[in-house]
Parts: C-alpha cells; structure tokens; sequence
C-alpha cells in the first residue's frame, strides 16, 4: 500500500509543480488553488509511505517520479523539446527509480 500511495504523491509532486508554473507567480488563483491542495496530498502521501519505506529509497522514488512527469508533461503539452538526449536522460532516471524499489 505505501508504495501505491507514494506512486500517486509523485504525480502529485508533477501536478503540483506544472500548477506553480500556470500561476505566474500566484496571479491566478485556479492554478495557485491547484498547487496547494496537490502539494498538502502531495506531501501527506510522502509522509504516510516513509513509516514504512525508507526514507532515501522513497524520497528519491518520489522525486524521480515528480520529475520525470513534470518533464514528460513539458515536452507533451507545454511544447517544450523532446530531443532524444532530454528523452534518455529521462530513461536513466526511470531506471534510477526502479532499480531503488528493486534493490531496497
């Protein structure tokens, strides 16, 4: 179950992260409502699954995936680029992610 609950906290942690940049500096308010209730679900997700998975393992699973779907989200919605180094160094980190749940 933790690591169901920290899987949905890391996309949280992207859903958060893309709401600060659409709230140009908390000038709109439904981005910056979104960022707040995604970053406290984000954060009591990450909380409840670290009394159970340890703390640089699950961190580092949270981040990784936060990162790889903030990026990812960029690239297919935001039009940033999606060249094939920015596409493997994405990849490395996906295997960064599974070899930790792997090999905790």
């Amino acid at each position: 179950m933790a690591w169901a609950v920290l899987v949905v906290s890391g996309v949280l942690e992207s859903v958060w992260a893309i709401a600060l940049g659409r709230s140009q500096g908390f000038t709109r308010l439904t981005p910056s409502v979104i960022f707040g209730v995604a970053l406290v679900l984000s954060m009591v997700g990450l909380a409840y699954s670290l009394k159970s998975i340890p703390i640089g393992t699950g961190y580092a699973v949270w981040v990784g995936i936060g990162a790889v779907g903030t990026a990812v989200a960029g690239m297919v919605f935001l039009g940033e680029s999606s060249n094939v180094l920015r596409i493997l160094s994405l990849l490395l980190v996906v295997a960064g992610v599974i070899g930790l749940k792997l090999f905790h």
